[in-house]
This record gives C-alpha cells, structure tokens and sequence, in this order.
C-alpha cells in the first residue's frame, strides 16, 4: 500500500463521496478518522471496510460545533499520533427562490458547509505546525458552484464561494509551516442525494432537464491523488465533472 502510516481525517464519511474516498484511503494504506453527524451511517462505511476498518475510527461529529470538531482531531492524534491529510467534506444545500428563503436555512448551511471547514482548517493548522514531521494538506470540497450557480442556490452557492477564500488564504498562511491546503471543484457524482439530477433539474432558463453524471469513485481517485503528492507540489484546485456536464456554457 502506497500510504503506509499516514493518517487521514474526512468528513461527511458517511455516505456519498466521503463514504467512497474513506474506503478508497484505506486501501491505500491510510489510517482514517471518520466523521459525520449520523452514527448510523459510519457504521455502515466502517462495515464495507471489511477488514481495512481496523484502522479507522469513528468520531461522530457535527462540524458546525467547534468544540466537537477539537474533539474529532484530538482523539484523532490520540489514536495515530499524527494527521497528514484532511479532507473537509461535509456539506449540503437547502434549494428556493432567494425571497423565500428563511434565517434559520441560510444560517443552516454557512454553519455546516463555511464556519465547520474553517473550523476543521484552524484545527488542522494548530496539529500541522507542530507535529513531527512537520506540515500536512487540508483538501477542501470546493464545487462547481462555487464557478457557476444553480437556479435557487443562493446558500449553497454563498458558501462555496468562501470555501475558495478560505482555499486561498489558508494556501498562503500554511506556506511557512508546510501545509498545503487545496480545493476539489466537483460536478454531477451519482450519489443517493444527486440521483435526482438524472430524473431532472432546474436549469437557467426554467426548463427541467436530465444531466449526465460520473462515478463517485472516480471523484475519490482524485482526491487519493490530491493527497498523494509531497508536500513541495499542489493540485491547487481541480474541477471534475461528467465530461458532458452542462458546466461549460451553462445556462
């Protein structure tokens, strides 16, 4: 295995590409912590592990809270002794016309998607800077949102646009302690919460049309290379997608 030693923090490990980069990780060779809100759905990542689950664990977490984001890294290191890589994961939107949209769903998904990877970044950097060997990479989970919006996205759209602040500056602020930090900009992955896509979704111009998808396991092969890399080279960003994917020329 190519990873031997390292270890690994991903959120959203549940279900869908984080379900699908932690199983990937693992057999690499990594160590993986793994995080999300529902105990249920890390178990069921843990049992499709087989018998790699026997270096993971699971730390439920939400990581709008910071104090359970503390605790997911510390029993993190407390487990493996160190973290190499983070990948920030977790996130969702919530769909409507900007007018109608409430306080409490804008604060919903900044809470989850914004404020919990800025969370899960300064933690990473705090463990980074000191740890021996030094440094580590945060990969956050960018989208192609944060490029071009969906109709009725505001939050979700909002959010992904900061994700690219927070890719930019913790890239700048990491340099002098060797952490990389980097962002994966991804498309239409056929998972349970985008399957509707293929059914149909709103587009620019008010029709409803079907979209191509791709593999989510082509998605966690790339964020396995992301990863792969030393520590002197970075994928800065990087936009996947179903090659036919309305991204270029959309709308």
């Amino acid at each position: 295995m190519a990873s031997d030693g390292k270890v690994a923090i991903i959120t959203g490990a549940g279900s869908g590409i984080g379900k699908d980069t932690v199983l990937t990780f693992l057999k690499d060779g990594y160590s993986v912590a793994l995080a999300g809100r529902r105990v249920d759905a890390l178990e069921s990542t843990m049992k499709a592990a087989g018998d790699n689950a026997a270096r993971a664990i699971m730390v439920p977490t939400d990581v709008s809270d910071q104090a359970a984001v503390k605790s997911l890294f510390s029993r993190t290191v407390e487990k493996f002794g160190r973290i190499d890589v983070v990948f920030n994961n977790a996130g969702f939107g919530r769909k409507g016309a900007i007018e109608d949209l409430t306080l409490e769903q804008w604060k919903s998904v900044v809470d989850v998607n914004l404020s919990g990877t800025f969370f899960c970044i300064q933690e990473s950097f705090r463990y980074m800077k000191e740890q021996n060997p030094r440094g580590g990479r945060i990969i956050n989970n960018g989208s192609v949102s944060a490029h071009v919006p969906r109709p009725e996205s505001t939050p979700y759209t909002a959010t992904k646009h900061g994700i690219t602040g927070l890719t930019k500056s913790a890239s700048l602020e990491g340099r002098k302690y060797d952490i990389a930090c980097c962002q994966i900009d991804i498309g239409n992955a056929q998972t349970e919460t985008a399957s509707r896509i293929l059914h149909g979704t709103l587009q620019a111009d008010g029709t409803i049309k079907s979209e191509p998808m791709m593999d989510v396991q082509d998605i966690a092969n790339a964020v396995l290379y992301m990863a792969s890399l030393p520590l002197n080279a970075n994928v800065q960003f990087m936009t996947i997608m179903a090659t036919a994917m309305p991204y270029i020329g959309r709308g």
